[in-house]
């Protein structure tokens, strides 16, 4: 008789394979102590590469197992369940890539760290979105799960890459307000990836709302400006338009 593999024997795996001390530096570069934004989350101490490599062994892993991995306490298990079904999705028909993609919305609470978000949505929400109605992007905008809201943004990486820039402008739009820095960060790293490719529409952006906009935001989407025209927008001056 076959036995099948369950999530909670991966779980066991996972934390033979984990390296205390190392686990213990995660705690604390993934901010978990008491009001934190990863509060409570363990982790077991194992490298991303060490994980991926995993994600190929388990790639036949039946999804109500991944729900539950994906569901797991520990950060490794849920980092897992992520690679398995974003490795599943680029392989996928149509039928698959909606079952996965059912999967991910239903379980975004557990994708709670920002690794796990910048693993997974451009592969799995951005992708499914292209083609289709992108209204769930706003939903998870306007979420109250700072997860959510991240997943929002950085889904629309896809998006930028294939040089479709107005989406990601529409949800940093209604992001500008938001009170958590992990959004800030998220939302200015997007920008600057618009800015590699168009210098110009980022600046027209950036033309309207630097002023206004989180600090930590305008630092991050102007990173790859000159030292320069970088000081002109941190010190609120009067910026001329790149080109204009």
């Amino acid at each position: 008789m076959i036995t099948r593999l369950s999530a909670q024997d991966i779980c066991n795996r996972l934390q033979m394979l984990g390296d205390r001390e190392r686990a213990l530096a995660l705690q604390r570069y993934f901010k978990t102590a008491q009001g934190e934004y990863g509060e409570g989350d363990l982790f077991v101490g194992l490298r991303v590469p060490e994980i991926r490599k995993l994600t190929k062994e388990y790639q036949t892993l039946p999804f109500e197992e991944v729900s539950q991995l994906l569901q797991s306490s520990l950060h490794e298990a849920r980092l897992l369940a992520l690679f398995i079904l974003v490795r599943a999705y680029t392989q996928g028909d149509d039928s698959l890539q909606e079952q996965i993609f059912n999967i991910y919305l239903q379980n975004t609470r557990f994708i709670n760290n920002w690794d796990l978000v910048d693993a997974s949505a451009e592969y799995i929400v951005g992708s499914h979105l292209r083609y289709r109605s992108r209204s769930p992007l706003y939903t998870l905008a306007v979420s109250n799960l700072l997860w959510d809201r991240r997943i929002s943004i950085v889904a629309t990486f896809l998006y930028i890459k294939c040089g479709e820039l107005a989406e990601t402008l529409r949800i940093a739009e209604l992001l500008l307000r938001d009170r958590e820095d992990l959004i800030h960060k998220a939302v200015g790293w997007m920008l600057r990836e618009i800015g590699k490719r168009d210098r110009l529409t980022e600046e027209e952006f950036l033309h309207v709302h630097y002023k206004t906009m989180p600090r930590t935001m305008l630092r991050y989407a102007i990173e790859k400006f000159p030292e320069k025209l970088r000081q002109q927008y941190l010190r609120g001056e009067r910026v001329r338009l790149f080109g204009k």
